[in-house]
Formats: C-alpha cells, structure tokens, sequence
C-alpha cells in the first residue's frame, strides 16, 4: 500500500470532541521537550517511511517527551526502556534512552504491528491498529474499535489526535 496516503489519512481530520482538544493541548506541553529530539525523528521517519508526527506522537504519550521518564530509561517497573518505551521482554532496547538507534528500534516494531494488522481493513484502520498493538500487543486488537484493550481505552485515539497537532506543528 502506498504509506503517503495512510499517513494522511491518519493525520487529517476535523478537531473535533474535548478529548481531542485534551490530547491536543497535552501535544503541545511536550513541544519544547520534543525539539530535543526533532532531528532523529526526521531522520527515522525518512529512513522507515513513516509519519514523523506519529513518532512524535508516541514519545509524547509514552513518556511527555522524556518528561516523566527516570535518568536510568526505564519505567517505574523496569518493564519498558527509553523515551517510546520499548518493552524489554519482547524486544532488547537498543541504544540511549533517547537516541536515534531508541527511536529507530521503537519505528520499526510500530511498522512491523502496522504491518501485522487484519488487510481487509482500510489502510487507515491498519495504521491506527497498528498504534494500539504498539501499546497493547497485536493480540489485543482483534476489531475496528481497537481501543478496547489499550491503556486508558483511549491510546490509538490519544496518539492519533497528538499527531494531528504535531502535524501542524513542523511534523
């Protein structure tokens, strides 16, 4: 499928309920954190031909932008390493907390979910599913309304709508 579309697709759409608005303001606290991390953003989005806003978008839900991540890179239960938390047991963290090589590695497992999700959904719905298995596991998204077993029941729909804001944004 032609990635250009789908990323449109997922960062378009009209502002909409107070939850976007939420996820919107949220995106936007993170800003200044996220200039930190701008040129390896662009640089993975380039090299794994996927949306730097989404990127963006899942560092600012993870961790606010490294806002909430201890020095040490892990998670409070040491389950999940860097600023887009990749969880250590599926995957071994590569790199600094906040490097490139993080990023990369964290691109290439949403790829690989994005990649995973049913085919005979529109290439959007892919992609959004593919976000949610990023927080939930491919397992876990079974339907359409792949929010249902996400953290919040909110995490697609929460990094979508941060992504439309970091689209507008130099994203």
């Amino acid at each position: 499928h032609n990635s250009g579309t789908v990323k449109r697709q997922v960062t378009e759409g009209s502002p909409g309920n107070s939850r976007q608005k939420t996820s919107h303001a949220l995106a936007e606290e993170d800003a200044d954190r996220m200039k930190n991390f701008k040129n390896s953003i662009f640089n993975v989005a380039k090299n794994k031909g996927i949306d730097p806003a989404v990127i963006a978008a899942i560092i600012s839900r993870e961790t606010r932008a490294g806002n909430v991540l201890p020095s040490s890179g892990w998670n409070e239960g040491g389950v999940a390493f860097g600023i887009m938390q990749v969880v250590a047991r599926c995957n071994s963290p590569k790199g600094g907390k906040d490097s490139e090589e993080h990023i990369t590695q964290a691109a290439g497992i949403l790829i690989d979910f994005i990649n995973s999700m049913n085919k005979s959904w529109p290439p959007a719905l892919q992609y959004k599913g593919g976000i949610a298995a990023y927080n939930c596991g491919p397992g876990a998204v079974t339907s359409q309304d792949m929010d249902q077993n996400t953290e919040g029941g909110d995490y697609a729909n929460d990094v979508v709508a941060r992504a439309q804001w970091y689209k507008h944004h130099g994203y």
